[in-house]
Formats: C-alpha cells, structure tokens, sequence
C-alpha cells in the first residue's frame, strides 16, 4: 500500500479493510531506536525494553469524530481477527501490533490515530526480535536499515495561551466553580510554544528523555513525544493494572528537604482527597470488566524532578475486554480531567484558551490478542506534523496541569506545572 492509501480518515462508512500478516523472528540485539524514522519517530521504552516502528506505515488511521476511541477498537478488532500471525518469539509487543495516539477530548481538532507499521523491532528481558508486517499477498520489501542519529539540537521555547497571569485567573475560576459545586476537582493545564529546527532528528529527543527518566514510558507516536509516569492501564494475558497518580511535591535540594516534601505529600490532606478522586475514578470505570479489583495503600512515587502520591490498581479481566476498549472506559480519569467527568470537562473547555490536542491522552500498543501497554501522554510536547513543516523551523506545543481541588492555592499551582515542565524542556533544551 502506497502513502496515499494507507490513511483511514473516517469510519461513518463500512470499510474494506486490508488482510494483514505478521512475521516475527528472534534477532541478535541491536540499537532499536536507529531504525527509527528521524523526522517522526514511533517509539515506546522502559528500563531499556521497549517496542520502535522501522520504515514506512503500513495504515495510519485518523478519527476526528465522536466515539473515536470506539471505533478504533472496532476498526483494530476487525483488522485483528482477520491478521494471520507467525510468531516464533511470544512475548509481549511481538505478532501484529499497532500504536496509538489519542486526542483528550472528543471535541477536539486534532484527530486519534492508530498507526501499523511494516516493521517493528523490539526488546524485552533480553530477548530482540523483528516484526514484519505487510498486506496479504504483497511482496515482501527489504530489511530497514539503521540510520545515524543526525546532529544535535535546541528547542526555542516561551508562554503560550496560558501565560502565568492568565494561569492564575484560571485557577481561580476553578476555585470558583468548585465553591459553586459544579465540580469537586477541576485539572487546569497551561502551556509553551515554541520551534525547533525544521529537519531536527526528533530521535535525539526520544533517547535523553528514556536516559534521564528510565523508570516512565518514553513515548514518540505521529509527533507526540514525551516520558510519562502515569500508566493509564496494561493488559496481558487476562489481567489488568493501572497506576494512578495525583498530588505533586517538587523534589528537594537535600537529603532532608527531600524528606520533609515527601513527608509533606503523604499528609496533605488536599492531595490526599485530589488522589481519592482518581482512585476512585479508575475503579468504577474497570469494575464492569473485572473481578478481583483492589488498590493498594497510596505510596510516595520518587521520579528524579519531583514526588508523585501513587496507587497502584489490579484485577482479572471477567468479559474478554481488549485494551482499547478498557481505554475507552477509563479515559479521562479525574487524573487529567477531574470530577464528575462531564461536568469537569465542560470547566476545561470553558476555562482552557486552547485546544488540548493529544495532551493528556491515552497514548501506547495494542496487540493482535488485545494485549497492550496504554499511559496517559503527559510530560511532553507535540510537534507540528512532519508535512507540513515550511521553512526553517518546526512549531511544537507543551503542556503540564495540576489537579484543582477546595484550598488549591494558585501561586503553588503554578509552581507545580513549572516542575512537571521539567523533564521535557531540559530535554528539548
């Protein structure tokens, strides 16, 4: 399939979809991440393991409409049960898998895309393999070939929409909303803009953010690039987990500072009910497709900027629910959106001056088992689209948000987002 005809745009019609097999062999291990394309890089690591796309995609599937998330599940289940795998390997990532990036709002311009590539290289527990994937009955092409990083590069960065004048007034019109009791936590996000070069090797990116955040899921899908620390929820072989985060403590300068913040975090009472929020959003959106479920005791998360309150979620998938669909009931938790959901979205949307995009979205892989490995797309920055870059420089958008709940203060809140801004402005510096 060419380019021109890889792209699904829309799904309000039955479509003909494409046969596809999917060949994966063990290899000897390599630097997955030079296989990668430089300008618009498919990647997602952890620990080291992690799964890159190697040339061309094979489908690039785009939904701008109502229930996409919906009809990407639909549209990867067809195309699943239809896939003829041979996997030699067997472990999770390997067989026909498809990546996914996902707008945060259904309202949004910006559509969710689910993208096949011909090839995927992988590594996981020490093993390496390659995956290729091909319409049935096409000719095979040639192996991808590594290609060198290109030089490095700067990012130019500055406020956007929601300057730290504009933040404050934002967060006091959720104070207000949450005094009104339209809602009971409201998540306001602000955000950066800025431009790199127009031909920068977006894999440079990729790599210090997995180098200096080892323990988050580095991600790069269609542009979006960042290193996440929030699993939105992984599915294997019949059973679920989820880590949920909400309340924030920047890391200390000392031993002993960083103690007392971590001290601090565990016996807010603010952060605690902020936290609760989440937890419970998780749970209810999971308890119609498991049994089993329980959260353990919130924990301090220790990431190297700064402290995270954390719980971690696990149950036994009970109606053979694939990730996708497990995404579409758990997003957006009150995590990134806050509670109730409608009602907080409707906050976002009226207090925000811009348009998420896929910031806070669901982004990760899917297998063709429903397997996959799904986080929420924070901490990173959507670059413009590689086609429609002109001239010398290529646009990008950051964002980073904070839970909005009774006693919020703003000049803290905007100390937080500036602390969650940390990982990818230093990397893009």
């Amino acid at each position: 399939m060419t380019a021109a005809l890889n792209r699904i745009e829309a799904v309000t019609e039955p479509l003909s979809l494409p046969r596809l097999t999917a060949t994966t062999r063990e290899i000897d291990p390599v630097d997955a991440l030079e296989f990668a394309d430089p300008s618009s890089p498919v990647a997602w690591t952890r620990r080291g393991d992690g799964l890159v796309a190697a040339g061309p995609d094979l489908l690039h599937i785009d939904v701008g409409e109502d229930g996409r998330i919906a009809a990407i599940a639909d549209l990867w289940r067809a195309i699943a049960q239809s896939a003829d795998v041979d996997d030699e390997v067997g472990v999770p990532g390997t067989g026909l898998v498809g990546f996914g990036a996902f707008a945060f709002d259904e309202s949004s311009a910006r559509p969710s895309t689910l993208i096949v590539p011909t090839t995927i290289v992988g590594r996981r527990a020490g093993r390496a393999w390659m995956t290729r994937i091909r319409v049935a009955g096409a000719p095979d092409i040639a192996d991808p070939a590594p290609i060198p990083l290109g030089p490095s590069w700067s990012a130019t960065l500055g406020p956007g929409a929601m300057d730290p004048e504009r933040h404050d007034a934002a967060v006091r019109q959720a104070l207000a909303a949450i005094e009104a009791g339209e809602v009971s936590k409201v998540v306001i996000a602000r955000d950066l803009t800025g431009t790199i070069p127009a031909h920068a090797d977006l894999r440079r990116l990729v790599r210090s953010l997995a180098a200096e955040y080892p323990d988050t899921w580095t991600y790069a899908v269609d542009g979006l690039i960042g290193a996440s620390p929030e699993t939105l929820v992984t599915v294997r072989e019949g059973r679920v987990s989820a880590r949920v985060l909400a309340g924030t403590r920047p890391r200390g300068g000392s031993v002993h500072d960083d103690d007392i913040a971590s001290g601090e975090l565990q016996a807010s009472a603010k952060d605690r009910a902020e936290h609760r929020f989440a937890v419970d959003s998780v749970l209810e959106a999971l308890a119609p497709h498991t049994t089993s479920l329980e959260a353990a005791e919130p924990f301090t998360l220790e990431l190297p900027n700064l402290w995270h309150l954390a719980t971690d979620v696990r149950a036994a998938l009970s109606d053979g629910a694939s990730a996708l669909d497990l995404v579409r009931a758990l997003h957006p938790t009150a995590a990134v959106a806050g509670t109730p959901t409608d009602r907080a979205l409707a906050a976002i949307r009226r207090i925000e001056p811009f348009d998420r995009g896929r910031y806070a979205g669901p982004v990760g892989w899917i297998d063709g088992d429903g397997d996959g490995e799904w986080a929420i797309a924070l901490r990173g920055a959507q670059m413009q689209p590689a086609g429609e870059v002109e001239g010398e420089t290529r646009s990008l958008t950051a964002h980073a948000g904070g839970g909005i709940v009774a006693g919020s203060v703003p000049e803290a809140e905007l100390l937080e987002t500036r602390v969650k801004f940390r990982p990818i402005v230093d990397a893009l510096a």
